[in-house]
């Protein structure tokens, strides 16, 4: 069997002493399938597209390197992180194991090619978020975008969803075997696509309920790994806690995952 890559973490980076204890949770919680998963840790220095100008962002590039550098080095796992403008890109990469390009801005060309050098240059890998916008079909044109400046194999695609009508989104499972047919690994993100975006008038809803099953349908899909975002009192989250995943749920989630994938594998 493949590994499951399981990128799993805050929305936003609240405080170190958060990051450092949903690390270790996650890195303990996946104890008995350590050795089937690829875990990286994720968590955002800034979370620029916000429905309200009120709304929590984040603490920053300086001080949120800082954090992820300290979970890296205390946990040794790698990290992800959001990236917004190419002159992010390369020092970001000069600390973060994978840059992440979030769904809005997957067509941005300047901000892609940047990415993707700044990941040749540092060893780094990439992913992009599929916008609610597209098709999976076009997704490759962000793999023909990626391919001139680094290598497919370090390139991932992420399902989170597609717009459906007005705040709501829904997850076409063909897309999974569409977008690996561009070589790139696919992941499907599990807490943004139960999201109902603006569906509480100045801040995003959500429907936590539908996040297992549909991880699980994702991974039976074909689903190279899951995105899933978590916190230890998601009410309390600063960003999404509508959708984020409750903390001690996490092993459970990720041990079905595990079995679902043995058995896909099996026909692969």
């Amino acid at each position: 069997m493949k590994k499951l890559n399981l990128i799993c973490g805050l929305c936003v980076l609240e405080s170190e002493e958060i990051a450092l204890e949903v690390a270790g949770k996650i890195q303990e919680a996946i104890k008995p399938v350590q050795d089937k998963v690829h875990f990286t840790f994720k968590g955002s220095f800034d979370k620029a597209n916000r429905s309200s100008f009120d709304s929590y962002r984040g603490p920053g590039m300086e001080k949120g390197l800082e954090i992820l550098s300290k979970v890296k080095a205390t946990y040794n796992v790698p990290t992800l992180t959001d990236i917004h403008l190419p002159e992010q890109c390369e020092p970001v990469a000069s600390v973060v194991d994978i840059l992440q390009i979030p769904a809005f801005l997957c067509r941005q060309t300047d901000l892609v090619v940047a990415a993707a050098k700044a990941c040749e240059k540092f060893g780094r890998e990439l992913n992009v978020k599929k916008g609610q916008f597209l098709s999976p079909e076009e997704a490759n044109n962000i793999v023909k975008k990626v391919e001139g400046f680094l290598p497919v194999s370090s390139l991932m695609l992420t399902e989170r969803g597609t717009s459906f009508g007005y705040n709501n989104l829904v997850v076409d499972m063909s897309s999974f075997k569409i977008m690996k047919s561009f070589g790139a690994r696919v992941i499907h993100d599990a807490t943004h696509c139960v999201q109902r975006p603006g569906g509480l008038g100045k801040s995003t809803g959500g429907k936590r309920e539908q996040i297992e099953v549909l991880a699980r349908a994702a991974i039976a899909a074909g689903a190279d790994g899951i995105f899933m975002e978590t916190h230890p009192t998601p009410d309390k989250a600063l960003s999404d806690p509508a959708t984020c995943l409750d903390l001690k749920k996490v092993g459970q989630v990720v041990g079905q995952l595990v079995k679902i994938k043995e058995v896909v594998d099996e026909f692969n």
